[in-house]
């Protein structure tokens, strides 16, 4: 939901959008995106003025976001994690399972966060335009 937000303010090219459009463009409510701008407006992605007429807008061009630093401010929780319950320490796999577990997921997230900085916002916004739906509706 974070890129495709960011993607409606990068196609909008510095225009101020209103949390209503951006609500109506991702199907969901403004209130939602809301609370994702002041996310996206603490990890300094858009920059956010209140008021009618008013609205969002990219704090840095499109090729200088990329997704990792998007994923980054908006995931709370980790992609992978180990359950909350502690294994049976008694049995032969539950009592070390947790730390090889942790070994790898947090090599899989770096993985991920590392392919994710070899996309800029400006890749997608362009492989959207690329697609030629945007030309065919005008909703944006």
């Amino acid at each position: 939901m974070a890129v495709h937000v960011l993607a409606v303010l990068a196609y909008k090219e510095g225009d101020r959008v209103t949390s209503a459009f951006l609500a109506g463009s991702v199907n969901t409510n403004p209130v939602i995106i809301r609370r994702l701008l002041l996310s996206l407006q603490r990890a300094r992605l858009v920059d956010t003025c209140k008021g009618a007429g008013l609205g969002s807008r990219l704090n840095r061009s499109p090729g200088r976001i990329n997704l990792a630093e998007v994923y980054r401010a908006v995931e709370e929780v980790e992609p992978f994690a180990s359950p909350s319950r502690k294994p049976n320490a008694a049995c032969p796999v539950g009592h070390c399972i947790r730390e090889e577990l942790d070994r790898v997921f947090a090599s899989a997230e770096k993985a991920m966060e590392h392919d994710l900085e070899k996309t800029s916002l400006a890749d997608v916004i362009n492989a959207v335009k690329a697609s030629g739906a945007c030309g065919k509706k005008r909703a944006v």
